[in-house]
């Protein structure tokens, strides 16, 4: 019974952030609110939501190990799965944007300030600010782009009639799905957790991240299909950049996040190597499959020693 109420609570909070992200972006456009606000909001924190709403939870009920574990599980998922299948399945990547220069460092960066602010085991209140103002710093560094992110806003959006009590309706019920849905996949993970006498940072390093990374893997697969490579990569980046400072920094700000480092140290080796992995792709174009073939490798390993 527990599988299946994860099951529906997970889909109810990746829906919900859909709707969410949806009807805001609607709300956005009807107000004329520039296309770099609508799309550089969206694109450094929206795909990150299902993480923020499940990972928050987590650390307003005290279980640290949910909460971090769910970020570094997302992580590595969206750069060795996601990446990894946009490699694989992509005839041809090429992307306009040097995403080495630009936007490499914004993918370790945080991994980095992370390791660092684990040292003495806790990720404090003020680690919190301090990730939050990376985000913020990552939102500035994305107005140079204004023009690039209008571009990937939503064409048929723009072209919707916009009708006020529908998005407040759908608005409400996507902020009702996210809330529900999380709070009902803390407590249900927790359960699987204690029924197969394994971890809370395991189920949340497995089940929880890959649940929360769909969202992730579906935009940057229809990206990389219609040939928009630098929409699948720099989702991506935004993404593990909002995981690492808005959903770990607003979690933190819930509640001091407590991290077992020798505990678990493959995991926060793991999810350093896959962040130099993708920086070490960009900056040698290895857009290839071949590159696909070592992230996805590399994700076997990491379950394959979670598993053992």
């Amino acid at each position: 019974m527990e599988y299946l109420i994860f099951v529906i609570a997970l889909s109810s909070l990746i829906y919900g952030a859909d709707f969410i992200i949806n009807e805001s972006e609607k709300i956005a456009l009807h107000f004329n609110i520039s296309s770099f606000v609508i799309g550089a909001s969206l694109i450094a924190f929206g795909t990150s939501l299902p993480e923020m709403a499940a990972s928050m939870t987590a650390s307003y009920y005290h279980k640290s190990d949910m909460a971090v574990a769910n970020v570094i599980g997302s992580v590595i998922f969206n750069i060795s799965l996601v990446l990894g299948l946009v490699f694989f399945i992509a005839k041809d990547i090429n992307p306009k944007r040097d995403l080495f220069k630009k936007d490499s460092a914004w993918g370790l960066f945080p991994v980095l300030i992370f390791i660092v602010m684990i040292i003495d085991g806790e990720i404090s209140r003020i680690d919190g600010v301090l990730f939050i103002c990376v985000m913020i710093a990552y939102v500035i560094f994305l107005s140079s782009d204004a023009k690039e992110l209008a571009s990937e806003i939503d064409k048929n959006l723009k072209q919707e009639k916009f009708n006020w009590f529908k998005s407040i309706f759908l608005l409400a019920i996507g902020f009702v799905l996210v809330i529900g849905g999380a709070d009902y996949t803390i407590e249900s993970a927790s359960h699987i957790a204690k029924n197969l006498g394994v971890s809370q940072w395991l189920i949340s390093l497995l089940l929880i991240a890959f649940g929360t990374s769909l969202p992730e893997l579906v935009v940057s697969i229809k990206a990389a299909r219609k040939g928009n490579a630098d929409m699948a990569i720099g989702n991506i980046i935004g993404s593990n950049v909002a995981n690492f400072s808005m959903v770990l920094g607003g979690s933190a700000l819930i509640n001091p996040l407590s991290v077992n480092v020798s505990k678990n140290l493959f995991d926060i080796v793991s999810v350093l190597v896959v962040s130099i992995m993708l920086v070490f792709i960009t900056a040698n174009k290895l857009y290839a499959k071949s590159a696909g073939i070592v992230l996805l490798v590399m994700l076997a390993l990491v379950i394959i020693h979670s598993i053992a």
